[in-house]
């Protein structure tokens, strides 16, 4: 029973949206590859990933933002693990910092391998953002700024820190360019978790881009950043980044107008919205392996 509710407060089902950017781009050059880099590297993105995620409940629970609905829904609203008495809000800070550290040693060794300590560097840059999305005292995502920076870490972070660690290159304008989807997908799931969350958001203070557009005209909002996302995809193709292979991966448009059709017609209703979150999810994750073989391939 503890383990599942240890699960349930790391996200687990979110760790894909970290995962997969960084595969991708460590595989942007398969000509030159370091397993044990490769390793090393994936232990550093899975454990800041877990870290941020513990961080976002510690939050979000001193806020209270996370307090005004009780239920459990799965994929917005926190695990509400605090909230429910099963964990104290220390808990969740003290393994956050746990797997930060854990992190920080792994991206020590990566210096160590890579002989550079420009890694180092831009790992606690990197850590810290993903603190402060939520945590004080700059909390990003309540000032309508979390969007960007959710972009920014599952998106060229994770894209261009994958293929830095294996070819040595930074800053790169073709590791930007395919790492641009990755971090407007992840932004489109965090944008379809935020509609749910909109009222219980407001009453805490935490404004999001939902409150930029009506609620029942967020779902032009996230086709907006869906489509953006596969003409990025498109775009790799036309400039020869992307394998041809890759624009099968415009056969999840279709699960895509799915789930923006939910948030159109059930933008109040927070049970059906559970579907929508769970959509945006998978279609990140198949197209995130669509262009991973588009590029290994």
């Amino acid at each position: 029973m503890q383990i599942k509710y240890i699960a349930r407060a790391l996200r687990l089902a979110f760790v894909t949206a970290s995962v997969l950017p960084y595969v991708f781009g460590s595989l942007i050059n398969t000509k030159k590859f370091c397993f044990l880099s490769f390793i090393f590297g994936l232990f550093a993105v899975v454990c800041t990933h877990l870290s941020a995620n513990l961080i976002n409940d510690y939050a979000d629970a001193k806020t209270g933002a996370d307090s005004h609905d009780a239920v459990f829904y799965g994929f917005f609203g926190g695990s509400k693990l605090i909230q429910e008495g099963r964990f104290l809000p220390e808990v969740y800070f003290k393994f956050a910092v746990l797997f930060a550290v854990i992190a920080l040693s792994c991206v020590f060794a990566l210096s160590l391998l890579l002989k550079s300590v420009f890694i180092i560097l831009i790992y606690f840059i990197i850590i810290i953002l993903s603190w402060q999305y939520s945590a004080k005292p700059l909390q990003f995502c309540y000032y309508r700024l979390g969007e960007f920076f959710i972009f920014l870490l599952f998106g060229p972070a994770l894209v261009m820190g994958g293929y830095f660690i294996q070819t040595g290159i930074f800053p790169d304008l073709k590791s930007f360019v395919l790492s641009v989807p990755f971090g407007l997908f992840t932004t489109a799931i965090l944008f379809a978790n935020e509609v749910p969350d909109f009222i219980t958001d407001v009453k805490s203070a935490k404004f999001t881009w939902v409150g930029l557009v009506k609620q029942n005209k967020t779902y032009l909002a996230y086709m907006l950043i869906v489509f953006l996302a596969f003409s990025f995809v498109g775009l790799s193709v036309i400039l020869g980044f992307l394998k041809p292979l890759a624009l099968f991966s415009l056969i999840f448009i279709f699960p895509s107008l799915k789930a923006a059709n939910i948030l159109r017609k059930h933008y109040l209703d927070k049970i059906r919205l559970v579907e929508s979150s769970k959509l945006t999810i998978a279609v990140q994750a198949a197209v995130s392996v669509v262009l991973i073989l588009g590029i290994w391939l």
